[in-house]
């Protein structure tokens, strides 16, 4: 498998629109495991870590909690080779084995992904590689375990003053888990991407072969598993590109009413050189106090026409907009935010400014996590779309869903990412 050439990638903006519909399901699949005739031969097998065959429900549930498929088994490999010994053996057994593998990390899929149904799940948080190792230098890089959480992730390379160039919005979930995907966030269009920023991986194969993989060696594999939905190998270990991580974060809310001007500051953002360094966007259907809401974390630029403001009925588009500096340059910044603001056309009196730490910005969705959690919110049915729109067809998507379904019904966060083709 081979990436189409760079030509036809430079073609054009799309919009990334992830719809994340909170709603209350009537009834939650649910398969229930029998046992099976490979048990006694899996508990041949010669391991380091171990299998469980009893408790196994925690591997029946996803953050999308719509689908319940129980295992066989559950793996805790504590290294690399107990995943291809495992794959290995159910290789060999050929097509009379019915065993079915999935890597789960975080548990984060949507519908069953990383559960397998009477088959065996690779709780990919046991594995217990190397630390991280971190390599400062012209190129810095990071060694992680494909079971290592973004969030260490980002702990452990500040302490050599770099991070990650490319992120999620939500950092508590596993390394080989996002770039199975893709990994896509308000820096995207700066970046690429998650695995845009790989530069190499160690991987498990369908035969139970521990390959190393790049552009430049095995790159068929490398490009194959990197947004390959765990279909062409289990990502064991990944070099992810570093660069130097700022101290502070300038964090910018401001509103639309009108969407074809919301889309056109977008791609006015992402096509200039000296922009913000993230830049998302959000859809908000009839939310009342919805200024009154954010002055917990944010300060209004006009406090007395923001309190005027009445969200109510209405349909708005937020633009939210990061730049990073160091304390050092706070004046030149606060130049060129001002000059970047400058340009926009949203509503004035609903601009809303906030400064925080940069491990405060990226780690902002586990506060919301914790909060929803403390009111038992977080553990219900998560029915979630992605979609890639093009540039020529997001008007007529946006009349059409945003001006008449949405209206129309109870509904979670909307995100729209702007991202440029070309990353």
């Amino acid at each position: 498998m081979r990436h189409p050439p760079v030509h036809l990638l430079k073609q054009m903006n799309i919009f990334f629109i992830k719809s994340f519909m909170i709603l209350f399901v009537s009834s939650v699949t649910v398969r229930v495991n029998l046992g099976s005739p490979n048990m006694p031969s899996l508990n041949t097998l010669p391991l380091e870590g171990h299998f469980n065959f009893h408790e196994v429900q925690h591997a029946a549930r996803d953050f999308g909690n719509r689908y319940q498929f129980l295992p066989m088994a559950v793996l805790h490999p504590k290294t690399v080779s107990d995943i291809a010994t495992l794959i290995k053996h159910i290789w060999d057994i050929g097509p009379r084995s019915e065993l079915t593998v999935a890597a789960r990390g975080h548990g984060h899929s949507l519908h069953g992904q990383s559960q397998a149904h009477r088959g065996v799940v690779v709780n990919m948080e046991s594995l217990k590689g190397p630390e991280i190792q971190v390599y400062a230098g012209n190129f810095p890089y990071a060694d992680v375990s494909g079971g290592e959480l973004w969030i260490n992730i980002l702990h452990e390379s500040l302490k050599y003053g770099l991070a990650p160039k490319s992120w999620t919005d939500y950092l508590h979930l596993t390394v080989g888990g996002t770039l199975s995907n893709a990994g896509i966030s308000g820096q995207a269009f700066r970046h690429g991407p998650q695995i845009s920023n790989v530069r190499q991986l160690e991987v498990v194969t369908g035969k139970g072969e521990i390959v190393t993989c790049s552009e430049k060696q095995n790159d068929d594999l490398f490009h194959g598993v990197l947004g390959g939905l765990g279909q062409f190998g289990i990502i064991t270990r990944a070099r992810i590109l570093l660069e130097a991580a700022p101290a502070r974060v300038k964090w910018i809310r401001v509103l639309y009413s009108d969407f074809a001007a919301f889309t056109r500051d977008q791609e006015h953002l992402i096509s200039g050189e000296n922009t913000f360094n993230y830049v998302e966007g959000f859809v908000i259907i009839n939310r009342s106090g919805l200024l009154n809401s954010w002055r917990s974390s944010f300060n209004p630029k006009e406090p007395v026409q923001a309190s005027q403001f009445k969200s109510d009925g209405r349909t708005l588009f937020c633009l939210e907009m990061a730049k990073y500096f160091n304390l050092d340059k706070i004046d030149i910044i606060n130049q060129e935010v001002d000059k970047l603001l400058s340009d926009l056309s949203y509503i004035p009196s609903t601009l809303f400014v906030s400064e925080v730490t940069y491990t405060d910005f990226l780690d902002r969705v586990h506060i919301s996590e914790m909060k929803l959690r403390s009111k038992d919110l977080w553990d219900v049915p998560h029915p979630w779309l992605n979609l890639l729109i093009p540039k020529s067809k997001i008007h007529t998507f946006a009349r059409g869903v945003f001006g008449n379904i949405l209206t129309e019904t109870s509904n979670g966060p909307i995100l729209i990412y702007p991202v440029n083709r070309s990353k």
